[in-house]
């Protein structure tokens, strides 16, 4: 799958999304959640339920380069460590790496950003569950 690919498949199975696919490759992402006011929470900065978001939706991008078109995929689990206050006025930026990619259970890392910055603002791991051959589509 490649960029414009995923980019059409997440318009079409998840119009709601507001993530941007930024790379795409054989279980690898890049993603970019543009930051408004209703991604802020009190305090002035990046909502937890907003770079959770984002780090699922990279994690799902990553299965897509490495499986193709697997629409029935889902999350088992999902681990956020929240490092660094992210800033308020820049992209939240997502880099996900498949560290197992087995037949039916997948193991993530990704990493959070904000655009321009190199600390981490938060590290996460999830597991997906990839559904059986005939059924991924």
């Amino acid at each position: 799958m490649n960029i414009k690919q995923a980019r059409a498949f997440l318009a079409r199975e998840f119009p709601q999304n507001g993530c941007v696919v930024e790379t795409i490759g054989d279980g690898i992402s890049t993603l970019c959640q543009p930051i408004g006011f209703e991604h802020l929470r009190p305090g002035g900065t990046v909502s937890g339920p907003t770079m959770m978001a984002i780090a699922d939706c990279a994690a799902y991008v990553a299965i897509l380069g490495k499986y193709g078109e697997v629409a029935l995929a889902v999350t088992t689990s999902l681990n956020i460590n929240f490092l660094k206050k992210p800033a308020a006025d820049r992209d939240i930026v997502a880099h996900c790496t498949l560290l197992k990619a087995g037949k039916r259970l997948v193991v993530c890392e990704v990493s959070l950003f904000s655009r321009g910055a190199d600390d981490l603002v938060a590290h996460v791991t999830a597991t997906y569950s990839i559904p059986p051959d005939g059924l991924r589509g």
